[in-house]
């Protein structure tokens, strides 16, 4: 009973966190290694049981994502799953104490890559010039990043969509949720197959990341970003302590 009640909370606010602002593997993840579950397969789960989550957040934000061009929104969908299904395949085959000695310097760097967000989008808004927009040379990368390891991947989309010419937040939220439910689908397909899916607790922080990821689109417009921001960069430095700990 007390894990069933840490999945659902951990899944209700990493769902509301991915919906508002990114970093809620930064709570799932952990809950989820704390109940006994492989960190391969720890990973493999929290990026399927936000699926939810992210769609949940994507129909919140659906006015939004009208605003932008159908076409470009598909090319950066196939993006997403190619990049995707090259990231899962890779976890795939990482042993569980390799992928253990490669966490806390994930979590790490996703929590630094959240601090530093507003700084590298505004650095990524002043150079857009040098990418083009919405192409495989940089989509391909991040959706790489978030099929091996979901953590940070809503703030790594945000300053991309930032480096793409993008303005309109609403819109980059939605946007991020779509690409993150996409490249959720795909891992989800391969996670299943390669066995690497812990069902019960998936099921259960599933329906957390649903109430949560819902909720977060209205939360989104209506707290204080720098609240947020302690919050979520207290928890990630938090994990990254605890697992650089677990290391030694």
């Amino acid at each position: 009973m007390t894990d069933t009640l840490m999945m659902l909370a951990a899944g209700f606010f990493g769902g509301m966190l991915n919906a508002v602002a990114g970093g809620g593997t930064f709570i799932t993840f952990p809950a989820l290694v704390a109940s006994g579950v492989p960190v391969v397969m720890a990973n493999a789960t929290s990026t399927v049981a936000a699926l939810p989550g992210y769609l949940a957040a994507a129909i919140a934000f659906r006015r939004d994502i009208a605003q932008i061009d159908p076409a470009r929104i598909r090319k950066t969908t196939i993006w997403t799953l190619v990049g995707g299904t090259i990231g899962s395949c890779l976890l795939l085959v990482s042993p569980n104490e390799a992928f253990a000695v490669l966490v806390p310097f994930l979590l790490l760097a996703a929590t630094s890559i959240f601090i530093w967000g507003a700084r590298v989008r505004e650095w990524a808004g002043r150079h857009r010039s040098m990418v083009v927009p919405f192409g495989a040379g940089t989509m391909l990368p991040v959706a790489i990043y978030g099929g091996y390891f979901n953590g940070g991947l809503g703030i790594v989309l945000l300053a991309l969509f930032a480096l793409w010419g993008m303005t309109n937040l609403n819109a980059m939220n939605g946007l991020k949720s779509w690409l993150s439910f996409a490249l959720s689908v795909i891992s989800f397909v391969i996670f299943a197959i390669g066995g690497q899916v812990a069902w019960l607790p998936a099921a259960v922080m599933s329906i957390g990341t649903i109430l949560g990821g819902y909720l977060g689109a209205p939360v989104a417009r209506r707290l204080p970003v720098a609240w947020l921001r302690a919050l979520i960069a207290a928890i990630g430095f938090g994990m990254t302590a605890l697992f650089f700990w677990r290391l030694f």
